[in-house]
C-alpha cells in the first residue's frame, strides 16, 4: 500500500513555527491499529487521517503517538489547508468533516482558515494535587471540562517561566492541562500553554481545541466574544477566536513543510 501524506505547520505563516501535524489522505477507512502505528511513527502531537464521503465531505480522525483523541484543532486546520492547497476542494467551497466531536465546518477566507468547533466550557472546581505540585505556582482559577483541566496563573511572565513536573501531570485522569493568563501585550487578549504528558506530548506547541475552553472562560472575564490569542510555547502560534452561541470559531493560517509517501 502506498499512501500520500503531508506535514503542515498550523497557526503560523512561517515554516517551523506553530504546531506541526501530519495529514494522511486515504481512499477509504483504514485499520485502527495501522493508523495508530503510523501516528507513532510520525511522532507528532497529532496525525490526521481522512477519506472522502461525498462532495467536499470527509471522515476525519486524529491520533497522537499514544492514542486517538476526540478533538484536535491544529490537525483539522492542517487538513483543510491541504485539501484547498492541493485542489481536492475548490478554494471558495466549505469543507465538512465528520468526527467523534460531531460535524466540523471549515471555511477559507483568503488563506485564513476558520473552523467551527463546539464550545467546551469549563466548570469551576478543585483540581488534583498533581496539578498544584506539577505546576508549582499560585493558581487564580481552577476548573475542568470534559477533556482538560483549566487553570489561570498570575501573569504572562509566570506562564512563560513555568517548568512543569511532567511525571506528576502524567498521572492525571484527563487529556491535559490548559494554563492561561491575561496577555501583557496589548495586541493579544490572553495567552496560554498546554501540557499533555499522558498522551506522550509534554507540551503541545499550539492547541486549537484548548481554545474551545479558553473562549468561554475569557468571555466571562473580559465581557467580550472575539479574541486574539497567542500560545506561548517555544514555537508559538497565533489564533483568532470568536464565541458564537454554543460554537467557537477558531481561525489561523497554515503552511506546508513537506510531503511524502507511506510505503507500508
Amino acid at each position: 500500500m502506498k499512501t500520500d501524506f503531508y506535514q503542515v505547520d498550523s497557526f503560523t505563516e512561517r515554516p517551523y513555527y506553530g504546531n506541526p501535524a501530519a495529514v494522511v489522505i486515504l481512499d477509504k477507512a483504514a485499520d485502527e491499529e495501522w493508523m495508530a502505528r503510523v501516528a507513532a511513527e510520525m511522532n507528532l502531537s497529532e496525525t490526521a487521517f481522512l477519506y472522502s464521503t461525498g462532495k467536499n465531505e470527509y471522515n476525519l480522525r486524529w491520533f497522537t503517538p499514544a492514542e486517538e483523541v476526540d478533538l484536535c484543532g491544529h490537525a483539522t486546520l492542517a487538513t483543510a489547508h491541504i485539501l484547498w492547497e492541493r485542489e481536492f476542494v475548490n478554494n471558495s467551497d466549505d469543507i465538512s468533516f465528520n468526527t467523534k466531536s460531531g460535524k466540523l465546518i471549515c471555511q477559507n477566507n483568503n488563506g485564513l482558515i476558520a473552523m467551527d468547533f463546539p464550545k467546551e466550557a469549563p466548570e469551576e472546581s478543585a483540581v488534583p494535587e498533581e496539578v498544584h505540585k506539577g505546576l508549582g505556582v499560585k493558581l487564580l482559577y481552577t476548573g475542568k471540562n470534559r477533556m482538560d483541566y483549566l487553570v489561570e496563573v498570575e501573569s504572562e511572565e509566570v506562564l512563560k517561566n513555568l517548568e512543569p513536573d511532567f511525571n506528576l501531570l502524567k498521572r492525571l485522569d484527563s487529556r491535559g492541562v490548559i494554563v492561561t493568563a491575561h496577555s501583557d501585550n496589548p495586541d493579544f487578549d490572553f495567552v496560554s500553554r498546554f501540557f499533555a504528558p499522558a498522551l506522550l506530548i509534554d507540551e503541545d506547541p499550539v492547541t486549537g481545541s484548548a481554545h474551545c475552553c479558553l473562549a468561554p472562560y475569557w468571555a466571562k472575564k473580559l465581557n467580550k466574544t472575539e479574541f486574539k490569542a497567542m500560545q506561548v510555547s517555544k514555537r508559538q502560534g497565533v489564533l483568532q477566536v470568536k464565541l458564537k452561541g454554543n460554537r467557537v470559531i477558531i481561525s489561523g493560517n497554515a503552511v506546508t513543510v513537506f510531503e511524502g509517501r507511506i510505503l507500508s
